[in-house]
């Protein structure tokens, strides 16, 4: 299904060459998030994941946005279609290679088994039903508390709740769930990203 999405003018479909971007602004966000902190142990481990995801999945075949000033925006997201069925968002042989590279430089011991890991149990409590998969969504410390974060979802729910499309996520961060919410994200249960490791928040928004 294609989706009809406007977006206002300080917001912009992010293109493949903007993988960098999309990487580092919500590697930035997530720099203290719970989960993330558990899987890769440093920021540095952190970044590195998300180039790759961004790089060689969501910047290709996802639907990401950037937001704030054009010569430097301070939001992104990264969505998948999940309408159509799985989307094929699987990392192919040269990203699990880079994915593996960056984290034997950058990543704390175990990281990489525990990325695995918490991949394995995404993938099972991975609705079934049509949706569209917020990823990530992530502003820079500077762009907080001026709305961005907002505005970023704004234009993509209003789509889905104009075509009836569901909307899922994971929250990673307890401190985010109000936040969810507020936008008419509601809890599917939850569970751990790995043993010992904090917990995962489905969350699933019907279209309104």
């Amino acid at each position: 299904m294609k989706l009809d999405i406007v977006l206002p003018n300080n917001i912009r479909r992010a293109r493949s060459a903007d993988w960098r971007l999309l990487a580092d602004i919500t590697a930035e966000a997530f720099r203290d998030d719970p989960v993330n902190c558990f899987l890769f142990g440093n920021p540095r481990s952190i970044q590195s994941a998300f180039r790759v995801l961004a790089r060689d999945i969501y910047s290709k075949r996802g639907i990401c946005h950037l937001a704030g000033d054009a010569g430097a925006p301070g939001g992104a997201t990264m969505w998948m279609d999940y309408t159509s069925g799985d989307p094929g968002g699987d990392m192919g042989f040269l990203a699990q290679l880079h994915f593996t590279i960056g984290q034997f430089i950058h990543g704390s011991k175990g990281s990489m088994k525990r990325a695995i890991t918490a991949g394995q149990l995404m993938a099972q409590h991975h609705p079934k039903e049509p949706h569209l998969y917020l990823f990530t969504i992530g502003t820079l410390p500077s762009a907080r508390g001026t709305g961005l974060g907002k505005q970023l979802l704004a234009p993509v729910l209003e789509a889905c709740d104009r075509q009836g499309i569901a909307c899922y996520l994971e929250n990673s961060n307890p401190d985010n769930h109000s936040y969810y919410a507020m936008h008419g994200f509601e809890t599917r249960g939850a569970f751990a990203c790995g043993e010992g490791g904090p917990p995962l928040e489905p969350m699933w928004r019907d279209p309104r």
